[in-house]
């Protein structure tokens, strides 16, 4: 299969998991006439860009759903997520220590925490910093890192140093997805690693997800999250998957 450079190939190599499921390294190096250790690093590259999830055991499997960017998704679902920021505001108080996820559910509650008084952030997110840069009531702590362009967020070694540095009193975590029977949902296992660090160092975990996600299993990278969480969601959610996570001990919150 000729094809032209490292940017072509990877892109073919997209196209080929999306179509046929070819996968694994070995059948990609024959594919292309090019080493495996070739493909291992256009699939580690694509798996940084956010258009491939690795498994475990060393093969490679890449995401039938391409991933949307986080520009793409911040106007989706526009009421709901600000609504599930309100009720997420509403919990807040002051002089706490809080750590905000990247996403545009969590961005919008960086928004709304704009009118704080004497709170400390600390946040893997692009938008939060943005939104809370100029607000001098606001102690801004950057957990920075290797940044993820598609999800406008940090992660990394470096992100998960600096975490265990800190302790927050409540964590906000956006999600893919959310099942009753698998949990949290990302598109990659670094995603996934990072979350369940950042939940262990909080007091509270919130997951916040509009109705959209729930049920939804875009991906085959899931997040364990200690039990006694909280799903902040909207009123749209489908009640069967809500009373399966409710008996499963997770807190659902409608916010409305």
């Amino acid at each position: 299969m000729p094809v032209n450079g490292a940017r072509a190939r990877r892109d073919q190599i997209v196209h080929l998991a999306t179509t046929t499921g070819l996968t694994s390294v070995e059948e990609l190096s024959r594919a292309f006439g090019v080493t495996a250790s070739t493909i291992r690093r256009d699939l580690a590259q694509l798996t940084a860009d956010g258009r491939l999830a690795r498994t475990y055991g060393g093969a490679m499997a890449l995401v039938a759903h391409p991933e949307a960017s986080l520009r793409q998704r911040t106007g989706e679902a526009f009421e709901a997520k600000r609504a599930i920021a309100r009720w997420a505001a509403s919990r807040v108080r002051a002089g706490e220590t809080v750590l905000l996820d990247a996403g545009s559910t969590v961005g919008a509650l960086a928004h709304e925490l704009r009118t704080a008084e004497g709170l400390t952030v600390a946040t893997t997110g692009l938008t939060a910093l943005q939104e809370l840069a100029d607000v001098e009531t606001v102690r801004v702590e950057c957990l920075g890192g290797t940044l993820r362009p598609l999800s406008q967020s940090f992660l990394g070694p470096l992100t998960e140093a600096a975490l265990e540095r800190m302790t927050f009193d409540r964590v906000f975590l956006g999600a893919d997805g959310v099942t009753a029977e698998h949990g949290i949902c990302e598109a990659e296992l670094r995603q996934t690693r990072l979350k369940e660090l950042m939940a262990r160092r909080a007091e509270a975990v919130y997951v916040l997800a509009h109705s959209a996600k729930i049920g939804r299993r875009p991906f085959h990278t899931w997040v364990r999250l200690p039990p006694g969480w909280t799903l902040v969601t909207d009123g749209g959610a489908d009640a069967d998957e809500i009373r399966a996570l409710r008996a499963q001990g997770v807190e659902v919150v409608e916010a409305v």
